[in-house]
C-alpha cells in the first residue's frame, strides 16, 4: 500500500481567480503546500489542474503535476481522474489536500496515514476541537460528531450537538478540516454516486458519502492554518503569519 498526496488546483474560483498562484512571501500559495507536504512521508506528491498557467507555475518549481478536465465538480472527482492517470493500486490511498491551506504540515499528514492501520478505514478526515465559542454558531466552520471509536456520525454547519440541559458539563465540539483521505477502491465509488439530499441541504460533499452508507473515521489534531477562499483570507493570513 502507497500513499499518494495529491493537491487539486483549480484556476477559476468565483471569489479568488488564479488563487493557487497568489503570492505568499514571494512564492506562489500552491508552491507552500507542495513543499510542506513533500516534506512527510507520503511516496508520491501531485498537484491535479486544469490550466496550463497552474502546470507552468509546478513544473516551475519542480513539483509534479498532472492535467484534469476542467469540468470536475469537486476536488475529489479530480483526485479520481489523477489517481486514474497515475495508475495506483486499488489498496493504494490517496490524500486529497486543499491547494488553498499554505499552513498544511507533515504532522497532519501523518496523522490521516495513520488511521489506515485499521483495515476498515476506507475513507478518512481530520477535526479539531472548537476552542473559540464564536465559531461555534458560524456557519462557516463544518461542525463533526464522533464516535467513541472516532467513526463520525455527523457533520453540519448547524452547532451540533445541542445542549438541551445548560447544567451538563458543556460539550466538546469539533471542527472539521477539510482534508480527506480514501483508498483508491473506494474512491472510485465515490466519484459515481449520485447527489444526496443531506448534501444539498447543507452544501457538504462529504453528507453525500455519509447518506450513501459509507462511513468516515476522523482522527485528532490541533492545525492553527486557515483556509483561504478570498483576497481578504489572504491578507489575514499573511498578518497572522508575518515574513520573518
Amino acid at each position: 500500500m502507497r500513499f499518494a498526496g495529491i493537491i487539486p488546483a483549480r484556476y477559476a474560483s468565483s471569489r479568488f481567480p488564479g488563487k493557487p498562484l497568489a503570492l505568499i512571501d514571494e512564492k506562489p500559495m500552491l508552491q507552500h503546500v507542495y513543499e510542506h507536504v513533500q516534506a512527510s512521508s507520503l511516496d508520491l506528491v501531485v498537484v491535479a489542474t486544469d490550466h496550463p498557467l497552474i502546470q507552468e507555475c509546478v513544473d516551475g518549481f519542480g513539483g509534479q503535476v498532472v492535467m484534469t478536465a476542467a469540468s470536475h465538480p469537486s476536488g475529489t472527482d479530480r483526485c479520481g481522474e489523477a489517481a486514474s492517470l497515475l495508475q495506483l493500486n486499488e489498496e493504494d490511498v490517496i490524500i486529497n489536500i486543499q491547494g488553498d491551506e499554505p499552513a498544511i504540515s507533515p504532522k497532519e499528514i501523518e496523522l490521516i496515514k495513520q488511521l489506515f492501520t485499521d483495515e476498515q478505514v476506507d475513507i478518512a478526515t481530520l477535526v479539531k476541537p472548537i476552542s473559540d465559542p464564536t465559531l461555534v454558531e458560524n456557519p462557516n466552520c463544518v461542525k463533526a460528531v464522533l464516535a467513541y471509536n472516532h467513526k463520525v456520525l455527523y457533520f453540519s454547519r448547524y452547532a451540533i450537538p445541542y445542549r438541551r440541559d445548560s447544567r451538563l458539563e458543556p460539550t466538546t465540539y469539533y471542527q472539521h478540516i477539510g482534508i480527506y483521505a480514501y483508498r483508491y477502491k473506494i474512491l472510485k465509488e465515490l466519484v459515481q454516486l449520485p447527489p444526496s439530499t443531506l448534501e444539498a441541504t447543507e452544501k457538504l460533499e462529504q453528507l453525500r458519502w455519509l447518506q450513501h452508507g459509507y462511513s468516515i473515521y476522523a482522527a485528532e489534531c490541533d492545525y492553527h492554518g486557515i483556509g483561504i477562499d478570498t483576497p481578504e483570507d489572504l491578507e489575514r493570513y499573511q498578518a497572522q503569519h508575518p515574513t520573518p
